[in-house]
C-alpha cells in the first residue's frame, strides 16, 4: 500500500472514531479507561503531540475541541457524570497493574 493512501486511511478511521466518540456522550471517559486504556483526553493529547511533532503548536483545550466537538468544559457539563464507586475501584486496580 502507497504511504500517502495508508495515511489516507488512518486519517479516515481517526475521524470516524472521533465522530464516534461525540455520539456516545454516554460512555463517560472513566469507562473508556477502565476497558481500553484510554480515553478522550488521551486522543486529544496524542493529537497534540503529534502536532508538535509536525512543528504545529496546538493548545490542550484547543485539541480537546477537535476531539470532544465543543470546549471541554461545556462537554463536562452536558455529559461527565460523577463516576461510580464501582468506576473508581476499577480505575484504582488498573493503575495498581501498570
Amino acid at each position: 500500500m502507497e504511504e500517502n493512501t495508508r495515511t489516507e486511511l488512518e486519517a479516515a478511521a481517526f475521524r470516524r472514531l472521533v465522530q464516534h466518540l461525540r455520539e456516545r456522550t454516554d460512555v463517560q471517559n472513566i469507562d473508556l479507561m477502565n476497558l481500553a486504556g484510554f480515553c478522550r483526553n488521551c486522543l486529544s493529547r496524542w493529537y497534540r503531540e503529534a502536532a508538535q511533532e509536525q512543528g504545529v503548536t496546538i493548545s490542550d483545550p484547543d485539541a480537546r475541541e477537535i476531539v470532544y466537538g465543543m470546549p471541554y468544559k461545556e462537554w463536562q457539563t452536558r455529559y461527565q457524570k460523577e463516576a461510580t464507586p464501582e468506576q473508581k475501584s476499577a480505575f484504582a486496580a488498573a493503575a495498581r497493574e501498570t
